[in-house]
C-alpha cells in the first residue's frame, strides 16, 4: 500500500508545482498586460529579487548623488558656464530623473517580488525610462557633433551659443517625447517584463504594429546615434592624427623637440576631451545593448527568453545613469577643482590642472569666440 501511494503522491506534487508560476503574483488588475510567454516559467528565485533590488538601490543612490553633483558644480561655477557644457548638464539632468524615477519603484518591487503599482504606472515607469534614455543617448550624440565640429573644422567651425545649445536641448526632448508617446497611443505598448519587477516596450507580441515600432524605433534611437557617433570620431582622430603627425615633422625640420604652440597645446588637449566623450558613449551602448538584444530576440523568436534573462537587460540599462558622473569626476580638471572647493569630502582632484574642460565642446578655441 505504501508503495503504491509514494508514487501518486508524489505525481500530484509536481502538478500542483508546475502550476505555479512567475505570474502568480501579479495583481489582478494587471493580468491583461501579461503576455502568455510568461505563464510557462516558475517563480523566480527570491534570491534574485534580492540581489536585483540591492543592485538598483546601490545604482540609485550613486547615480543621484553622483548626477546631482554635476549638475550643481556645472550651473555654480562660472568658468564651466559655457555654452558647450549646457549638454553635459542636460546629460547629468537625463541621467539624474531615469534613477530618480527608475530606482524606488523597482527597488519595491523586487520586496514584493511583482509589480504592485497598477497598470498606470507601470506604463508611465516604462515610457520615463525609454524618454530618458532617448534623451541621453541623442544629448551625447550632439556632443559628438560638438566636438567634430570644434576639433575637425577648428575656426572654420560655426562655434555653438548658448541659443544654440537650448535649441538642440529643446530639439532631443520633442524628439524623445514623441517616440515614447507613441506606444500610449496604439503603436507599441507598454507592458510587465519577464520578472515582472519592472515594465518596457511589448517584444513578444507578433502583429506588425508592434515589431514595426521596435524596429523603426531602435533606428533612430540606437542605430542612427551609433553611425553619426562613430562618423564623427573616425574624423576627429583622422584630424588630430594628422595635425600632431605635422608638427612632428615640423619640429624635425627645425632641429627642436617640440614646436608645443598653445594652439597645439589645445588641440592634444581636446583629443583627450574626445577620448573622454567616446569613453562614455561606448558605455552608453554596451548599457543598452543587452535590452536592444533581448527586443530582438522577442519580436524575432530567435531565443526562448526567460524572467531571468530580462534581469540583466534591466540592470545594465539602468547602470548606464551611473557612467557618466564618474568619468567626467575622473577626467575633469575644472570639475575636479570646483568639487574640491565645495565638497572637500567628495573631491578627486590631483595636483595637475590643465585648465581645460573636458566636456566643453569650445575648449581653447571657442572659449575665444563671442557666444550670444
Amino acid at each position: 500500500m505504501a508503495a503504491f501511494a509514494e508514487p501518486h503522491f508524489s505525481a500530484w506534487t509536481q502538478t500542483v508545482v508546475s502550476n505555479v508560476t512567475v505570474v502568480d503574483k501579479v495583481p489582478p488588475e494587471m493580468l491583461h498586460m501579461v503576455d502568455a510567454h510568461w505563464y510557462q516559467f516558475p517563480p523566480m528565485n527570491p534570491l534574485w529579487h534580492s540581489i536585483l533590488g540591492f543592485a538598483i538601490f546601490v545604482l540609485g543612490v550613486v547615480s543621484i548623488i553622483g548626477n546631482g553633483c554635476v549638475i550643481y558644480i556645472f550651473t555654480n561655477t562660472k568658468a564651466l558656464r559655457t555654452p558647450s557644457n549646457l549638454l553635459v548638464v542636460n546629460l547629468a539632468f537625463s541621467d539624474f530623473l531615469m534613477m530618480f524615477t527608475m530606482a524606488p519603484p523597482m527597488v519595491i518591487n523586487c520586496w514584493h517580488e511583482t509589480w504592485v503599482f497598477g497598470p498606470f504606472a507601470c506604463e508611465l515607469y516604462a515610457m520615463l525610462g525609454s524618454l530618458f534614455g532617448c534623451a541621453s543617448i541623442w544629448t551625447m550624440t550632439m556632443i559628438a557633433f560638438d566636438r567634430y565640429n570644434v576639433i575637425v573644422k577648428g575656426l572654420a567651425g560655426k562655434p555653438m551659443t548658448n541659443n544654440g545649445a537650448l535649441l538642440r536641448i529643446l530639439g532631443i526632448w520633442a524628439f524623445s517625447l514623441l517616440w515614447t508617446l507613441a506606444p500610449l497611443f496604439g503603436w507599441n505598448r507598454y507592458v510587465p517584463e519577464g520578472n515582472m519587477t519592472a515594465c518596457g516596450t511589448d517584444y513578444l507580441s507578433q502583429d506588425f504594429t508592434s515589431r514595426s515600432y521596435i524596429l523603426i524605433y531602435s533606428g533612430f534611437v540606437y542605430y542612427l546615434p551609433l553611425f553619426s557617433i562613430i562618423y564623427s570620431y573616425i574624423y576627429i582622430i583622422q584630424a588630430v592624427s594628422a595635425h600632431e603627425k605635422n608638427m612632428r615633422e615640423q619640429a624635425k625640420k627645425m632641429n627642436v623637440a617640440s614646436l608645443r604652440s598653445q594652439e597645439a597645446q589645445n588641440t592634444s588637449t581636446e583629443m583627450k576631451l574626445a577620448k573622454v566623450a567616446l569613453v562614455t558613449i561606448s558605455l552608453w551602448f554596451m548599457a543598452w545593448t543587452p535590452y536592444l538584444v533581448i527586443n530582438y530576440t522577442g519580436i524575432f523568436k530567435a531565443a526562448p527568453i526567460s524572467p531571468l534573462a530580462t534581469i540583466w537587460g534591466s540592470l545594465f540599462a539602468k547602470a548606464n545613469a551611473v557612467y557618466n558622473p564618474i568619468v567626467y569626476g575622473i577626467s575633469h580638471p575644472k570639475y575636479r577643482a570646483a568639487l574640491y572647493q565645495k565638497f572637500p569630502s567628495l573631491s578627486c582632484q590631483d595636483n595637475s590642472d590643465d585648465g581645460q574642460s573636458v566636456a566643453s565642446a569650445a575648449t581653447g578655441v571657442s572659449e575665444e569666440k563671442p557666444a550670444a
